[in-house]
Protein backbone atom coordinates (compact mmCIF):
# COMPACT_ATOMS: atom_id res chain seq x y z
CA UNK A 1 0.00 0.00 0.00
CA UNK A 2 3.10 2.54 1.31
CA UNK A 3 4.83 1.81 -2.62
CA UNK A 4 0.91 2.36 -4.28
CA UNK A 5 0.65 6.06 -2.57
CA UNK A 6 3.99 7.10 -3.63
CA UNK A 7 3.81 6.67 -6.89
CA UNK A 8 0.92 9.05 -7.20
CA UNK A 9 1.77 12.76 -8.17
CA UNK A 10 2.34 15.57 -4.66
CA UNK A 11 -0.72 17.13 -5.37
CA UNK A 12 -2.58 13.53 -4.82
CA UNK A 13 -5.31 14.07 -2.20
CA UNK A 14 -4.14 10.29 -1.14
CA UNK A 15 -0.68 11.23 -1.00
CA UNK A 16 0.21 12.11 3.02
CA UNK A 17 2.06 10.24 5.14
CA UNK A 18 0.29 7.62 7.75
CA UNK A 19 0.65 8.49 11.25
CA UNK A 20 2.46 6.25 13.03
CA UNK A 21 -0.46 5.23 15.36
CA UNK A 22 -2.42 4.71 12.68
CA UNK A 23 -0.11 2.50 10.65
CA UNK A 24 0.09 0.12 14.28
CA UNK A 25 -3.34 -0.16 14.44
CA UNK A 26 -4.25 -0.86 10.56
CA UNK A 27 -1.16 -3.40 10.54
CA UNK A 28 -2.71 -4.94 14.15
CA UNK A 29 -6.42 -5.42 12.37
CA UNK A 30 -4.42 -6.67 9.62
CA UNK A 31 -2.96 -9.70 11.72
CA UNK A 32 -6.05 -10.33 13.45
CA UNK A 33 -7.97 -10.40 10.95
CA UNK A 34 -6.13 -12.88 9.04
CA UNK A 35 -5.40 -14.82 11.93
CA UNK A 36 -9.30 -15.24 12.65
CA UNK A 37 -10.34 -16.13 9.36
CA UNK A 38 -7.64 -18.85 9.03
CA UNK A 39 -8.32 -20.30 12.42
CA UNK A 40 -12.19 -20.39 11.63
CA UNK A 41 -11.86 -22.17 8.18
CA UNK A 42 -9.58 -24.68 9.27
CA UNK A 43 -12.18 -25.53 12.09
CA UNK A 44 -14.65 -25.91 9.34
CA UNK A 45 -12.54 -28.17 7.51
CA UNK A 46 -11.29 -30.07 10.29
CA UNK A 47 -15.83 -30.56 11.82
CA UNK A 48 -16.17 -31.24 7.71
CA UNK A 49 -13.54 -34.11 7.33
CA UNK A 50 -16.18 -36.11 9.71
CA UNK A 51 -19.38 -36.40 7.78
CA UNK A 52 -20.58 -38.87 6.13
CA UNK A 53 -19.86 -39.51 2.49
CA UNK A 54 -23.08 -38.91 0.42
CA UNK A 55 -24.48 -41.92 -0.99
CA UNK A 56 -25.44 -42.46 -4.81
CA UNK A 57 -23.84 -42.87 -7.84
CA UNK A 58 -20.00 -42.70 -7.26
CA UNK A 59 -17.97 -39.93 -8.98
CA UNK A 60 -15.53 -41.08 -12.20
CA UNK A 61 -11.93 -42.08 -10.68
CA UNK A 62 -9.43 -40.02 -11.53
CA UNK A 63 -6.05 -41.56 -12.39
CA UNK A 64 -3.89 -41.06 -10.09
CA UNK A 65 -1.03 -38.05 -11.81
CA UNK A 66 2.62 -38.40 -12.17
CA UNK A 67 3.29 -36.66 -9.05
CA UNK A 68 1.14 -39.15 -6.85
CA UNK A 69 3.40 -42.22 -8.15
CA UNK A 70 6.59 -39.94 -7.50
CA UNK A 71 5.39 -39.26 -3.77
CA UNK A 72 7.77 -41.78 -2.33
CA UNK A 73 10.87 -39.87 -4.20
CA UNK A 74 12.22 -36.81 -3.67
CA UNK A 75 10.92 -33.59 -3.92
CA UNK A 76 12.46 -32.51 -6.69
CA UNK A 77 11.99 -36.16 -8.61
CA UNK A 78 8.39 -34.88 -7.94
CA UNK A 79 8.05 -31.63 -8.78
CA UNK A 80 9.48 -32.55 -11.95
CA UNK A 81 6.96 -35.31 -12.49
CA UNK A 82 4.81 -33.30 -12.25
CA UNK A 83 5.71 -30.34 -14.47
CA UNK A 84 5.89 -33.12 -17.21
CA UNK A 85 2.36 -34.44 -16.16
CA UNK A 86 1.27 -30.99 -16.82
CA UNK A 87 3.04 -30.80 -19.98
CA UNK A 88 0.94 -33.09 -21.69
CA UNK A 89 -2.13 -31.35 -21.53
CA UNK A 90 -3.80 -29.70 -24.76
CA UNK A 91 -3.40 -26.21 -23.37
CA UNK A 92 0.35 -26.39 -22.21
CA UNK A 93 0.65 -28.33 -26.22
CA UNK A 94 -1.52 -25.01 -27.65
CA UNK A 95 1.15 -22.44 -25.65
CA UNK A 96 4.22 -24.38 -27.11
CA UNK A 97 2.60 -24.63 -30.84
CA UNK A 98 1.82 -20.39 -30.50
CA UNK A 99 5.37 -19.74 -29.15
CA UNK A 100 7.46 -21.80 -31.46
CA UNK A 101 4.85 -20.53 -34.77
CA UNK A 102 4.71 -17.08 -33.80
CA UNK A 103 8.83 -16.73 -33.13
CA UNK A 104 9.69 -18.90 -36.37
CA UNK A 105 6.62 -16.54 -38.63
CA UNK A 106 8.81 -13.08 -37.05
CA UNK A 107 11.96 -14.43 -37.41
CA UNK A 108 11.14 -15.51 -41.27
CA UNK A 109 8.94 -12.62 -41.84
CA UNK A 110 12.09 -9.97 -40.42
CA UNK A 111 14.73 -12.28 -43.08
CA UNK A 112 12.74 -12.12 -46.34
CA UNK A 113 12.13 -8.14 -45.27
CA UNK A 114 15.75 -7.52 -45.14
CA UNK A 115 15.97 -9.53 -48.65
CA UNK A 116 13.51 -6.76 -49.93
CA UNK A 117 10.34 -9.55 -50.22
CA UNK A 118 6.61 -8.61 -48.10
CA UNK A 119 6.98 -9.95 -44.44
CA UNK A 120 4.07 -12.43 -45.18
CA UNK A 121 6.13 -14.65 -47.97
CA UNK A 122 8.80 -15.05 -44.74
CA UNK A 123 5.51 -15.76 -43.04
CA UNK A 124 4.41 -18.63 -45.66
CA UNK A 125 7.39 -19.80 -45.53
CA UNK A 126 7.81 -20.04 -42.28
CA UNK A 127 4.80 -22.44 -42.02
CA UNK A 128 6.55 -25.00 -44.64
CA UNK A 129 9.67 -24.98 -42.74
CA UNK A 130 7.42 -26.32 -39.04
CA UNK A 131 6.14 -28.67 -41.04
CA UNK A 132 7.27 -32.27 -42.38
CA UNK A 133 9.55 -31.54 -45.05
CA UNK A 134 12.39 -29.37 -42.73
CA UNK A 135 11.23 -29.42 -38.70
CA UNK A 136 9.79 -33.24 -38.87
CA UNK A 137 12.62 -34.56 -41.52
CA UNK A 138 15.67 -32.64 -39.30
CA UNK A 139 14.12 -33.27 -35.58
CA UNK A 140 11.31 -35.45 -35.71
CA UNK A 141 11.34 -36.43 -32.39
CA UNK A 142 10.82 -32.81 -31.44
CA UNK A 143 8.65 -32.38 -34.02
CA UNK A 144 6.15 -35.29 -32.36
CA UNK A 145 6.26 -33.09 -29.27
CA UNK A 146 5.54 -29.54 -30.50
CA UNK A 147 2.82 -31.55 -32.95
CA UNK A 148 1.48 -33.86 -32.16
CA UNK A 149 -1.18 -35.39 -34.08
CA UNK A 150 -3.94 -35.31 -31.10
CA UNK A 151 -3.62 -31.03 -31.62
CA UNK A 152 -4.30 -30.82 -35.31
CA UNK A 153 -7.95 -30.26 -35.09
CA UNK A 154 -7.47 -27.77 -31.94
CA UNK A 155 -4.53 -25.82 -34.34
CA UNK A 156 -6.95 -26.20 -37.87
CA UNK A 157 -10.04 -24.68 -35.97
CA UNK A 158 -8.20 -21.11 -34.44
CA UNK A 159 -6.59 -21.14 -38.04
CA UNK A 160 -9.66 -21.08 -39.53
CA UNK A 161 -11.29 -18.26 -37.19
CA UNK A 162 -7.67 -16.04 -37.82
CA UNK A 163 -8.20 -16.41 -41.89
CA UNK A 164 -12.39 -15.52 -41.23
CA UNK A 165 -11.31 -12.44 -39.36
CA UNK A 166 -8.56 -11.90 -42.57
CA UNK A 167 -11.16 -12.34 -45.23
CA UNK A 168 -13.04 -9.65 -42.91
CA UNK A 169 -10.31 -7.26 -42.80
CA UNK A 170 -9.51 -7.56 -47.02
CA UNK A 171 -13.51 -6.99 -47.78
CA UNK A 172 -13.14 -3.67 -45.58
CA UNK A 173 -9.74 -2.67 -47.83
CA UNK A 174 -12.21 -2.81 -51.20
CA UNK A 175 -12.67 0.90 -52.00
CA UNK A 176 -16.22 0.58 -54.18
CA UNK A 177 -16.07 4.31 -55.52
CA UNK A 178 -12.50 3.92 -56.42
CA UNK A 179 -13.35 0.64 -58.34
CA UNK A 180 -16.20 2.64 -60.23
CA UNK A 181 -14.09 5.29 -61.28
CA UNK A 182 -12.21 3.23 -63.47
CA UNK A 183 -14.65 0.49 -63.90
CA UNK A 184 -14.29 -0.41 -67.81
CA UNK A 185 -10.32 -0.66 -67.90
CA UNK A 186 -10.16 -2.54 -64.40
CA UNK A 187 -12.88 -5.08 -65.29
CA UNK A 188 -11.23 -5.66 -68.88
CA UNK A 189 -8.24 -5.89 -67.37
CA UNK A 190 -9.51 -8.14 -64.80
CA UNK A 191 -11.67 -10.23 -65.91
CA UNK A 192 -8.96 -11.27 -68.50
CA UNK A 193 -6.74 -12.00 -65.57
CA UNK A 194 -8.86 -14.41 -64.77
CA UNK A 195 -10.22 -16.03 -67.52
CA UNK A 196 -7.36 -16.69 -69.00
CA UNK A 197 -5.41 -18.74 -66.60
CA UNK A 198 -8.90 -20.37 -65.67
CA UNK A 199 -9.02 -21.70 -69.36
CA UNK A 200 -5.32 -23.07 -68.50
CA UNK A 201 -6.06 -24.77 -65.26
CA UNK A 202 -8.86 -26.55 -66.61
CA UNK A 203 -6.38 -27.70 -69.44
CA UNK A 204 -3.84 -28.80 -67.73
CA UNK A 205 -6.30 -30.56 -64.72
CA UNK A 206 -7.11 -32.60 -68.00
CA UNK A 207 -3.46 -34.03 -67.98
CA UNK A 208 -3.41 -33.96 -64.65
CA UNK A 209 -6.26 -35.25 -63.24
CA UNK A 210 -5.33 -39.22 -63.54
CA UNK A 211 -2.39 -39.10 -61.05
CA UNK A 212 -3.00 -36.16 -58.97
CA UNK A 213 -6.63 -36.03 -58.35
CA UNK A 214 -7.72 -37.08 -54.76
CA UNK A 215 -9.14 -40.37 -54.97
CA UNK A 216 -12.69 -39.96 -55.64
CA UNK A 217 -12.86 -36.70 -56.75
CA UNK A 218 -14.83 -36.08 -59.77
CA UNK A 219 -12.90 -34.22 -63.01
CA UNK A 220 -15.11 -31.14 -63.15
CA UNK A 221 -14.81 -30.12 -59.89
CA UNK A 222 -11.00 -31.12 -59.81
CA UNK A 223 -11.02 -29.02 -63.12
CA UNK A 224 -12.64 -25.96 -61.96
CA UNK A 225 -10.62 -25.90 -58.78
CA UNK A 226 -7.34 -26.09 -60.74
CA UNK A 227 -9.05 -23.17 -62.57
CA UNK A 228 -9.86 -21.15 -60.14
CA UNK A 229 -6.57 -21.73 -58.18
CA UNK A 230 -4.74 -19.93 -61.53
CA UNK A 231 -6.84 -17.37 -61.40
CA UNK A 232 -6.24 -15.78 -58.18
CA UNK A 233 -4.69 -12.82 -57.14
CA UNK A 234 -3.55 -12.12 -53.36
CA UNK A 235 -5.09 -8.29 -52.82
CA UNK A 236 -3.37 -7.67 -49.83
CA UNK A 237 0.06 -8.37 -50.55
CA UNK A 238 0.06 -6.71 -53.91
CA UNK A 239 -1.39 -3.52 -51.84
CA UNK A 240 1.82 -4.11 -49.31
CA UNK A 241 4.00 -4.45 -52.65
CA UNK A 242 3.04 -1.30 -54.05
CA UNK A 243 3.43 0.70 -50.63
CA UNK A 244 6.54 -0.74 -49.94
CA UNK A 245 7.21 0.64 -53.18
CA UNK A 246 5.77 3.95 -53.25
CA UNK A 247 3.18 2.91 -56.04
CA UNK A 248 0.35 3.60 -54.58
CA UNK A 249 -0.54 6.88 -55.84
CA UNK A 250 0.75 6.36 -59.21
CA UNK A 251 -1.47 5.73 -62.10
CA UNK A 252 -0.19 2.17 -61.98
CA UNK A 253 -0.95 1.69 -58.74
CA UNK A 254 -4.45 2.59 -58.55
CA UNK A 255 -5.27 -0.02 -61.83
CA UNK A 256 -3.72 -2.53 -60.00
CA UNK A 257 -5.71 -1.86 -56.87
CA UNK A 258 -8.67 -1.64 -58.66
CA UNK A 259 -8.09 -4.41 -61.07
CA UNK A 260 -6.94 -6.63 -58.17
CA UNK A 261 -10.15 -5.09 -55.90
CA UNK A 262 -12.77 -6.43 -58.95
CA UNK A 263 -11.00 -9.70 -59.39
CA UNK A 264 -10.74 -10.73 -55.98
CA UNK A 265 -14.37 -10.25 -55.74
CA UNK A 266 -15.21 -11.91 -59.21
CA UNK A 267 -12.58 -15.15 -58.11
CA UNK A 268 -14.23 -15.59 -54.62
CA UNK A 269 -17.79 -15.77 -56.76
CA UNK A 270 -16.19 -18.47 -58.84
CA UNK A 271 -14.98 -20.55 -56.06
CA UNK A 272 -17.96 -20.15 -54.34
CA UNK A 273 -19.54 -21.86 -57.35
CA UNK A 274 -17.02 -24.69 -57.35
CA UNK A 275 -17.72 -25.56 -53.61
CA UNK A 276 -21.22 -25.44 -54.40
CA UNK A 277 -21.08 -27.32 -57.19
CA UNK A 278 -18.67 -29.64 -55.41
CA UNK A 279 -20.40 -30.27 -52.23
CA UNK A 280 -23.86 -30.92 -53.68
CA UNK A 281 -25.28 -34.11 -55.12
CA UNK A 282 -26.54 -33.21 -58.11
CA UNK A 283 -27.46 -30.15 -60.56
CA UNK A 284 -30.55 -29.50 -58.15
CA UNK A 285 -27.97 -29.33 -55.21
CA UNK A 286 -25.60 -26.98 -56.80
CA UNK A 287 -28.77 -24.70 -57.90
CA UNK A 288 -30.24 -24.34 -54.03
CA UNK A 289 -26.69 -23.82 -53.00
CA UNK A 290 -26.25 -20.80 -55.54
CA UNK A 291 -30.20 -19.94 -54.69
CA UNK A 292 -29.55 -19.35 -50.92
CA UNK A 293 -26.00 -17.34 -51.89
CA UNK A 294 -27.75 -14.86 -53.79
CA UNK A 295 -30.33 -14.66 -51.01
CA UNK A 296 -27.35 -14.05 -48.83
CA UNK A 297 -25.66 -11.60 -50.56
CA UNK A 298 -28.97 -9.62 -51.04
CA UNK A 299 -29.80 -9.20 -47.41
CA UNK A 300 -26.48 -8.34 -46.57
CA UNK A 301 -26.48 -6.16 -49.30
CA UNK A 302 -29.40 -4.55 -48.94
CA UNK A 303 -30.57 -5.09 -45.38
CA UNK A 304 -27.59 -5.02 -43.59
CA UNK A 305 -25.49 -2.69 -45.24
CA UNK A 306 -28.10 0.20 -44.90
CA UNK A 307 -29.21 -0.59 -41.72
CA UNK A 308 -25.53 -1.20 -39.51
CA UNK A 309 -25.46 2.69 -39.42
CA UNK A 310 -28.51 2.94 -38.18
CA UNK A 311 -27.81 0.03 -35.00
CA UNK A 312 -24.96 1.63 -34.15
CA UNK A 313 -25.27 5.16 -34.46
CA UNK A 314 -24.11 8.29 -36.01
CA UNK A 315 -22.31 9.36 -32.43
CA UNK A 316 -20.11 6.10 -32.21
CA UNK A 317 -19.32 5.88 -35.58
CA UNK A 318 -17.47 9.37 -35.26
CA UNK A 319 -15.77 8.31 -32.19
CA UNK A 320 -11.54 7.48 -32.87
CA UNK A 321 -11.91 4.33 -30.05
CA UNK A 322 -15.09 2.54 -31.14
CA UNK A 323 -16.45 0.88 -27.97
CA UNK A 324 -16.86 -2.58 -26.67
CA UNK A 325 -20.74 -2.62 -27.35
CA UNK A 326 -19.65 -1.40 -31.07
CA UNK A 327 -17.13 -4.11 -31.50
CA UNK A 328 -19.21 -6.91 -30.30
CA UNK A 329 -22.12 -6.06 -32.97
CA UNK A 330 -19.41 -6.05 -35.74
CA UNK A 331 -18.18 -9.44 -34.61
CA UNK A 332 -21.67 -11.01 -34.16
CA UNK A 333 -21.87 -9.68 -37.84
CA UNK A 334 -19.39 -11.41 -39.07
CA UNK A 335 -19.89 -14.39 -37.14
CA UNK A 336 -23.51 -14.69 -38.58
CA UNK A 337 -22.58 -14.16 -41.58
CA UNK A 338 -19.67 -16.88 -41.23
CA UNK A 339 -22.35 -19.10 -39.87
CA UNK A 340 -24.48 -18.72 -42.60
CA UNK A 341 -22.44 -18.99 -45.66
CA UNK A 342 -21.18 -22.53 -43.68
CA UNK A 343 -24.12 -23.68 -43.00
CA UNK A 344 -25.37 -23.92 -46.68
CA UNK A 345 -22.27 -25.47 -47.45
CA UNK A 346 -20.18 -22.97 -48.98
CA UNK A 347 -17.74 -21.53 -46.68
CA UNK A 348 -17.46 -19.71 -43.79
CA UNK A 349 -14.99 -17.34 -45.52
CA UNK A 350 -17.34 -15.76 -48.00
CA UNK A 351 -19.49 -14.60 -45.55
CA UNK A 352 -16.48 -13.27 -43.38
CA UNK A 353 -15.67 -11.48 -46.69
CA UNK A 354 -18.90 -10.01 -47.46
CA UNK A 355 -19.38 -8.54 -43.84
CA UNK A 356 -16.58 -6.51 -44.69
CA UNK A 357 -17.19 -5.41 -47.83
CA UNK A 358 -20.57 -3.91 -46.51
CA UNK A 359 -19.40 -2.14 -43.28
CA UNK A 360 -19.92 1.58 -42.97
CA UNK A 361 -17.19 3.77 -43.98
CA UNK A 362 -18.57 7.22 -42.32
CA UNK A 363 -16.04 8.96 -40.78
CA UNK A 364 -12.95 6.14 -41.42
CA UNK A 365 -15.13 3.72 -39.24
CA UNK A 366 -13.91 0.55 -41.49
CA UNK A 367 -10.01 1.97 -40.93
CA UNK A 368 -10.68 1.99 -37.17
CA UNK A 369 -11.59 -1.36 -37.43
CA UNK A 370 -9.69 -2.97 -39.61
CA UNK A 371 -6.67 -2.05 -37.86
CA UNK A 372 -7.97 -3.86 -34.66
CA UNK A 373 -8.50 -6.62 -36.23
CA UNK A 374 -5.33 -6.72 -38.74
CA UNK A 375 -3.05 -6.72 -36.30
CA UNK A 376 -4.94 -9.24 -34.05
CA UNK A 377 -5.00 -11.61 -36.80
CA UNK A 378 -1.76 -11.52 -38.97
CA UNK A 379 0.36 -11.54 -35.47
CA UNK A 380 -1.84 -14.02 -33.43
CA UNK A 381 -3.75 -16.42 -35.83
CA UNK A 382 -2.68 -16.41 -39.08
CA UNK A 383 0.50 -17.67 -38.71
CA UNK A 384 -1.15 -20.48 -36.76
CA UNK A 385 -2.74 -21.03 -40.70
CA UNK A 386 0.47 -20.89 -42.04
CA UNK A 387 2.01 -23.87 -39.58
CA UNK A 388 -1.24 -25.66 -40.33
CA UNK A 389 -0.67 -25.29 -44.12
CA UNK A 390 3.13 -26.30 -43.55
CA UNK A 391 2.15 -29.51 -41.55
CA UNK A 392 0.01 -30.82 -44.85
CA UNK A 393 2.43 -29.43 -47.49
CA UNK A 394 5.19 -32.71 -47.68
CA UNK A 395 7.83 -31.96 -49.83
CA UNK A 396 9.25 -35.57 -49.72
CA UNK A 397 6.08 -36.44 -51.92
CA UNK A 398 8.21 -34.78 -54.90
CA UNK A 399 10.54 -37.44 -54.75
CA UNK A 400 11.50 -37.78 -58.68
CA UNK A 401 11.97 -35.37 -61.50
CA UNK A 402 8.64 -35.86 -62.85
CA UNK A 403 7.11 -34.87 -59.89
CA UNK A 404 9.65 -31.39 -60.22
CA UNK A 405 8.64 -31.36 -63.80
CA UNK A 406 5.31 -30.96 -63.42
CA UNK A 407 5.55 -28.37 -60.47
CA UNK A 408 7.74 -26.51 -62.64
CA UNK A 409 4.72 -27.12 -65.67
CA UNK A 410 2.11 -25.45 -63.07
CA UNK A 411 4.09 -22.79 -61.97
CA UNK A 412 4.95 -21.52 -65.87
CA UNK A 413 1.35 -21.99 -67.27
CA UNK A 414 0.15 -20.27 -64.20
CA UNK A 415 2.29 -17.17 -64.78
CA UNK A 416 1.98 -17.35 -68.23
CA UNK A 417 -1.65 -17.56 -67.89
CA UNK A 418 -2.17 -14.86 -65.16
CA UNK A 419 0.74 -11.98 -66.53
CA UNK A 420 0.14 -13.11 -70.50
CA UNK A 421 -3.89 -12.51 -69.91
CA UNK A 422 -3.31 -9.04 -67.69
CA UNK A 423 -0.44 -7.84 -69.92
CA UNK A 424 -2.37 -8.12 -73.36
CA UNK A 425 -5.51 -7.04 -72.03
CA UNK A 426 -3.91 -3.98 -70.51
CA UNK A 427 -2.21 -2.96 -73.62
CA UNK A 428 -5.25 -3.76 -75.60
CA UNK A 429 -6.99 -1.24 -73.23
CA UNK A 430 -4.19 1.92 -73.62
CA UNK A 431 -1.40 0.96 -71.44
CA UNK A 432 2.06 1.16 -72.57
CA UNK A 433 3.55 -2.48 -72.57
CA UNK A 434 6.12 -1.39 -69.99
CA UNK A 435 3.09 -0.74 -67.64
CA UNK A 436 0.79 -3.51 -69.12
CA UNK A 437 3.89 -5.96 -68.29
CA UNK A 438 4.02 -4.40 -64.84
CA UNK A 439 0.55 -4.84 -64.62
CA UNK A 440 0.71 -8.23 -65.12
CA UNK A 441 3.36 -9.08 -62.77
CA UNK A 442 1.18 -7.49 -59.77
CA UNK A 443 -1.94 -9.68 -60.90
CA UNK A 444 0.45 -12.98 -60.54
CA UNK A 445 0.30 -12.38 -57.09
CA UNK A 446 -0.90 -15.35 -55.00
CA UNK A 447 0.30 -15.49 -51.85
CA UNK A 448 -2.02 -16.07 -48.80
CA UNK A 449 -5.47 -16.15 -51.03
CA UNK A 450 -4.10 -19.05 -53.00
CA UNK A 451 -3.30 -20.80 -49.63
CA UNK A 452 -6.61 -20.13 -48.28
CA UNK A 453 -7.85 -21.86 -51.74
CA UNK A 454 -6.19 -24.75 -51.90
CA UNK A 455 -6.74 -25.41 -48.22
CA UNK A 456 -10.52 -25.15 -49.12
CA UNK A 457 -9.39 -27.62 -51.85
CA UNK A 458 -7.82 -29.86 -49.78
CA UNK A 459 -10.73 -30.12 -47.22
CA UNK A 460 -13.08 -31.02 -49.43
CA UNK A 461 -11.23 -34.06 -50.79
CA UNK A 462 -10.27 -32.18 -54.39
CA UNK A 463 -6.57 -32.28 -54.39
CA UNK A 464 -4.40 -34.96 -53.53
CA UNK A 465 -1.31 -34.63 -51.22
CA UNK A 466 1.01 -34.57 -54.01
CA UNK A 467 -0.87 -31.69 -56.11
CA UNK A 468 -1.43 -29.73 -52.87
CA UNK A 469 2.29 -29.42 -51.89
CA UNK A 470 2.66 -28.69 -55.39
CA UNK A 471 0.03 -25.78 -55.73
CA UNK A 472 1.49 -24.42 -52.38
CA UNK A 473 5.11 -24.49 -54.06
CA UNK A 474 3.21 -22.62 -57.21
CA UNK A 475 1.76 -20.04 -54.89
CA UNK A 476 5.02 -19.11 -53.11
CA UNK A 477 6.96 -19.10 -56.32
CA UNK A 478 4.71 -17.07 -58.14
CA UNK A 479 4.48 -13.78 -54.70
CA UNK A 480 8.96 -14.52 -54.65
CA UNK A 481 8.26 -13.84 -58.74
CA UNK A 482 6.31 -10.25 -57.86
CA UNK A 483 9.44 -8.01 -56.92
CA UNK A 484 12.03 -9.06 -59.54
CA UNK A 485 9.36 -8.95 -62.72
CA UNK A 486 8.12 -5.97 -61.36
CA UNK A 487 12.02 -4.37 -61.32
CA UNK A 488 12.67 -6.02 -64.62
CA UNK A 489 9.97 -4.40 -66.63
CA UNK A 490 10.78 -1.45 -65.52
CA UNK A 491 14.20 -1.57 -66.41
CA UNK A 492 13.50 -2.82 -69.20
CA UNK A 493 10.68 -0.19 -70.63
CA UNK A 494 13.05 2.57 -69.74
CA UNK A 495 15.55 4.84 -72.38
CA UNK A 496 18.55 5.62 -71.14
CA UNK A 497 17.41 9.07 -69.83
CA UNK A 498 14.77 7.29 -68.04
CA UNK A 499 12.38 7.96 -70.88
CA UNK A 500 9.40 5.19 -71.68
CA UNK A 501 10.15 3.44 -74.70
CA UNK A 502 6.46 1.94 -74.47
CA UNK A 503 3.60 3.81 -76.91
CA UNK A 504 0.51 4.72 -75.77
CA UNK A 505 -2.65 4.36 -77.55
Amino acid sequence: MHLCIDVLPPNHSLYERIPPVQLKRNSLFYIITLAAVGAVMVMVLQWGASLPVPEGVPAVAKAPSTAVHAASANALDAMWHGIAGHFQSPLAHLFVQLLVIIAASRVMGKVFTLLGQPSVIGEMAAGILLGPSLFGAVAPDAFAVVFPASSMESLKLLSQVGVCLFMFAVGMELEIGHVRSKAQTAVLVSHASIVFPALLGVILAYFLYSNLAAPGAKFTAFALFMGVSMSITAFPVLARIMQERGMTKTRLGGTAITCAAIGDVTAWNFLAFVVAFAQSTGVAGTVLNLLLLVLFMVVMIFVVRPGLPRWIGAARLGKDEPSGGVLATILCVVVAAALFTEVIGIHALFGAFLAGAIMPDTHGFRHKIAVRVEKFSSVLLLPLFFAFIGLRTQLGLLNDWAGWLVCLVIIVVATLGKLGGTACAARFAGMNWRESLQLGALMNTRGLMELIALNIGYDMGILSPRIFTMMVIMALATTLLTGPLLSFFGNRGKAPDGASLGTTS
